[in-house]
């Protein structure tokens, strides 16, 4: 028995529009297709919706009550969409199959006149993120819609998408296929280090929050919500010599670390502190510079770690554990510097008002010449004190410097990973203890092209993506336990 399906897809110019509904018209499967958008074109049997936006909870809406089909499919491109062979029967028979709430597949990008394999990643747990990549071509039980529309506003303006796959997902899985079913462009050709920071541009400010309330009453539904109840930090209950170490780990970096050791041994601070600067098994000259300047200024430690495994979060380890760290443990890249004197002072104040466990500042965008380069200034202000431990499972990073309590790291040992450490560290922290924020630029964040995800392959970028989400589960599971 065929089941069939009714397709969605925002209206683009009339050529490539009429390109991916004759795909879809080709397919015994599909009974109705619909266009969403104004336009001054008319196609023979495709229904129109005058909705605006396809991502609106209006339109999702629509989408539910339009829909009088097996299952339901968004295409949610304007480009011409090639479908592979048998692709929609493809997809509905995994979702059938499955009772998949929501299905989706690998897909074949053409970029710059070039075809490419672009493979998605698995949906788990912890994948909250707003801008998960499904994909174009997305297959949804059309039953299961029906119910999650209730979880939906109608109101929201950029959210309803998101809203929808959250409810979705309460119902039953969320399934990817592992091939390639169709062929589409790729419209945004940017790097990904350029891409990475879209969702703190300030411009999107008003998507980030509207995105976050969804979130957070989709974690109050399913029991991972936290309260907003904190255990106060005691900083003078331990001793410590010093109040503050700067922590710089560096593998190979002889073009920028002098910049980020004068940054530091610049600042002033009422505050005792030092530089402690974990040398990973530098080659390139790194070491050298290291010991010239430690020779010059006591402040200065060099580690060289006996290990020869340790990734970024290992280096943290040693430099928090050494009997050297201070009070207070505060980060610095070492291709980053601080945005003036008195970052290190600001801090430790920050810390000693609001008793917290973790600190994130706000930094800027610059390039290698320390010039500012778009968004500009990066201050998170969508963390609020009451909710930002919950927004946290919804966003992609914390932001930067961060700084901790260094009783508490070292409780909470870093991953020994080189990529997503310090999110998985600050997410632990935020299940007990408050992380206070300082919206004023403390950081300059210098942006070029050796920087570690300037420009990814989709491998190595679903990689970290994976991991991100893993954590995510990881976190989400724990906090409900917690609730429990």
């Amino acid at each position: 028995m065929n089941h069939t399906i009714t397709c969605f897809l925002p209206a683009g110019n009339r050529e490539e529009t009429l390109s991916t509904i004759n795909e879809l018209k080709d397919s015994n499967l599909v009974s109705n297709i619909y266009l969403i958008g104004q336009v001054d074109y008319k196609i023979d049997k495709v229904e129109f919706l005058n909705s605006k936006s396809l991502f609106a909870g209006e339109t999702i809406h629509e989408i539910a009550a339009k829909s009088n089909a097996d299952f339901t499919f968004i295409y949610t491109k304007t480009s011409s969409l090639k479908l592979g062979q048998f692709a929609l029967n493809r997809f509905t028979q995994v979702a059938k199959d499955t009772q998949a709430s929501f299905t989706y597949s690998d897909s074949k990008i053409i970029k710059n006149g070039k075809t490419e394999n672009h493979p998605v990643i698995d949906y788990q747990e912890g994948s909250l993120r707003d801008d998960f990549d499904f994909g174009s071509l997305i297959c949804i039980n059309t039953k299961a819609l029906k119910k999650a529309i209730t979880s939906v506003d109608k109101n929201n303006k950029y959210a309803g998408f998101y809203s929808l796959r959250l409810a979705l997902s309460e119902q039953a899985d969320l399934i990817r296929i592992p091939e390639y079913l169709y062929t589409e462009a790729e419209l945004d050709t940017r790097k990904t280090g350029e891409k990475i920071f879209d969702y703190v541009d300030p411009k999107n400010r008003a998507v980030q929050i509207e995105m976050e309330e969804v979130c957070t009453e989709f974690l109050k539904r399913t029991n991972g919500y936290l309260k907003p109840e904190f255990v106060d930090i005691d900083s003078k209950s331990e001793h410590f010599e010093l109040e503050a170490s700067v922590i710089i780990p560096v593998l190979n970096r002889v073009k920028t670390l002098e910049d980020a050791i004068k940054s530091v041994l610049s600042q002033k601070s009422d505050y005792p502190f030092n530089l402690i600067i974990v040398d990973n098994h530098s080659t390139d000259g790194t070491r050298e510079l290291i010991q010239k300047y430690a020779s010059q200024d006591k402040r200065i430690i060099h580690l060289i770690p006996e290990r020869n495994d340790l990734g970024i979060g290992g280096c943290w380890n040693e430099a928090v554990h050494h009997k050297s760290c201070g009070r207070f443990a505060i980060q610095l890249d070492s291709d980053d510097l601080y945005a003036d004197v008195t970052t290190i002072q600001q801090i430790i104040e920050c810390f000693h008002k609001e008793k917290c466990a973790m600190l994130v500042g706000s930094y800027q965008m610059v390039n290698f010449k320390l010039e500012e380069i778009p968004p500009g200034l990066i201050d998170h202000k969508e963390w609020t004190p009451e909710n930002g431990r919950n927004n946290a499972l919804r966003i992609n990073g914390l932001g930067a410097p961060r700084a901790f309590y260094t009783p508490v790291i070292r409780e909470t040992p870093l991953p020994n990973v080189n990529y997503g450490e310090d999110y998985a560290l600050g997410l632990a922290i935020s299940r007990k203890y408050q992380i206070g924020r300082i919206y004023k630029s403390l950081y300059l964040c210098r942006r070029w092209d050796e920087n570690s995800d300037a420009s990814l392959s989709i491998e190595k970028m679903n990689a970290h993506n994976t991991y991100k989400d893993r954590i995510r589960t990881i976190e989400l599971k724990a906090r409900k336990n917690i609730n429990q």
